[in-house]
Parts: C-alpha cells; sequence; structure tokens
C-alpha cells in the first residue's frame, strides 16, 4: 500500500496562531487540495494527523473541528480528492499524553489503521514536532515552506534526510517521483 501522512495547519490550510476555529477560518493554501488529488490519483492513501489543542484549551468543540473537516473534505472532493484517515489530538500541551506531536502515537495509531510499515512513508509537515513524530517510526520526513516552514528551516535541527518543497504540491510530485513503494 501507498501512504502519504500530512499535518494540517500550515500544509493543506493556512495557519492562525489563534488557532483554526471555524469553518470560516479554515482557507486552502493555493494548489494543496490538488496536490492530494494528485496523489489519490497515483494510489496514494492520505492520513491526516493533526494537533487540534483548541480543543484542549476550550477555544472550541468536536462540532466546531467536525464542522471544519467536513468544509475540508466537501473542498477536496470538488477537485477528486479525498483523506482516507484522519487522526487528531484534542490535549493541550501540559497533558503530556502520547498523541500530541512530536510523539508518536497518531503515527503509530496510523501504521494500525492500516496495517502499514510507516518506514520509508513520506511524512508532509511544516513544524520540526510533525517530522520528528514521524521519523522515530522510520518515516520520510518532508518539510513544506508554508505555515511555520520557513521558521523550522531556519531554526535548524531538521532530521536526517529531510527533504524541503515550496509546499504540498512541490512534496506531492516529489513523492510522485521518488517513492517506489
Amino acid at each position: 500500500m501507498k501512504l502519504v501522512i500530512l499535518d494540517r495547519d500550515g500544509v493543506i490550510n493556512y495557519d492562525s496562531a489563534q488557532f483554526i476555529k471555524t469553518p470560516d477560518e479554515w482557507k486552502p493554501i493555493p494548489g494543496s487540495l490538488e496536490a492530494i488529488a494528485l496523489l489519490n490519483q497515483h494510489g496514494f492513501r492520505v492520513a491526516l494527523a493533526t494537533n487540534q489543542s483548541g480543543i484542549g484549551r476550550g477555544l472550541f468543540d468536536m462540532a466546531a473541528l467536525n464542522s471544519i473537516h467536513d468544509k475540508m473534505y466537501r473542498a477536496l472532493a470538488q477537485v477528486g480528492g479525498r483523506i482516507d484517515a484522519l487522526f487528531y489530538c484534542p490535549h493541550a500541551a501540559d497533558a503530556n499524553c502520547e498523541c500530541r506531536k512530536p510523539k508518536s502515537g497518531m503515527i503509530d495509531e496510523i501504521a494500525r489503521r492500516f496495517g502499514a510499515d510507516i518506514n520509508h512513508v513520506p511524512s508532509v509537515g511544516d513544524s520540526l514536532r510533525d517530522l520528528q513524530a514521524s521519523v522515530t517510526r522510520g518515516a520520510q520526513p518532508i518539510l513544506v515552506l508554508t505555515g511555520k516552514g520557513e521558521t523550522t528551516l531556519a531554526n535548524g535541527g531538521l532530521p536526517e534526510n529531510t527533504w524541503i518543497c515550496a509546499d504540498l504540491a512541490e512534496a506531492a510530485q516529489r513523492i510522485i517521483t521518488e517513492t517506489h513503494l
């Protein structure tokens, strides 16, 4: 099975320091939805792993998160794309849970759900913690320079062999070209 793991905020949609709390605040980064559709067309299953600590902080509730994801799913469907599975951590940073990135709980759950070995699976994020969560399980880290990506790159300390891509569209092209599963 060909699998790709994506972060949401800063990779698929614009991020906000105030969190994405409503469907109106969720706005796709140009080319990101088409990139997911392209991955789907090339036989990739797409799983999302996203920290959503705004729930744990009381900034929005599950109904709001579901509404945001419904908007994302509808927008993806309009360009022929889909997310095959979505995993999120609702906990605040101080909860010390196992699912919040940079811990690998969501990545482990993706592996279980798909019955997949995560070794060499492309994993796209815009922050160091996104990459750390996946690389501990042997995934191929890919940093996009959208969202927090420019700052993440400037801060350094990236996992070895991290691919650097301008955005999800470029990452999808490279995944399709270089991934031989």
